[in-house]
């Protein structure tokens, strides 16, 4: 299967967030979808599993184009080796319009009933936030804490400007205030217990 990846050795769950434009998943599993701006999407990278993420939405719509794409992938350790390979996607751009936190993927009891993509890792989970000029929200309080802001910029209280790019890492720390100083998107991770293997 020319143009995938394959992943023999390692156990992941796959995050992947895109900000602009749409790409195509498909895998040696049969899975196929679109991916865009507000959807989430976790995939199960069993030992064997074979997948790509392409810029050729164009092909199902008509003409070709050109359009950009900006999106990011995050990997996660499951809690366990030989997990079985998975597909799921979820649509929560009407929860992103909110300017608040929303949670979009957790493998957490404490996120067990809200509209997030299901990972297996007991430990973390990722938010991300929307936010307009002088919108704020606040960080979660977790052991380890992992932010990015992939478009815009923001200030946070007690440490000062962040711009497009650019990422903190905090321990044992959390509960500061993030105000949008231009329209912004803000990811974090939130995590509760180091694995290592």
């Amino acid at each position: 299967m020319a143009g995938f990846e394959t992943h023999p050795h390692r156990d992941m769950e796959i995050v992947t967030w895109v900000l602009r434009g749409s790409l195509v998943h498909q895998d040696s599993m049969g899975h196929s979808g679109l991916m865009y701006p507000g959807l989430a999407q976790r995939m199960s990278a069993g030992t064997g599993i074979l997948h790509s993420e392409k810029n050729d939405s164009w092909q199902s719509k008509g003409d070709e184009h050109l359009d950009l794409v900006h999106f990011i992938q995050m990997w996660v350790v499951p809690d366990e080796d030989g997990i079985t390979p998975g597909y799921e996607q979820l649509e929560i751009d009407h929860e992103l319009m909110s300017g608040r936190f929303v949670t979009v993927a957790s493998g957490m009891k404490a996120h067990r009933d809200a509209s997030a993509i299901r990972i297996k890792n007991k430990d973390a989970a990722l938010h991300a936030a929307r936010l307009g000029i002088g919108q704020s929200v606040t960080l979660p309080d977790a052991p380890f804490m992992h932010l990015f802001v992939p478009v815009g910029s923001v200030t946070m209280e007690d440490a000062g400007d962040l711009a497009t790019g650019d990422a903190v890492r905090m321990t044992a720390i959390g509960g500061q205030k993030l105000t949008a100083l231009e329209p912004a998107e803000v990811l974090v991770w939130e995590m509760h217990e180091t694995i290592n293997r």
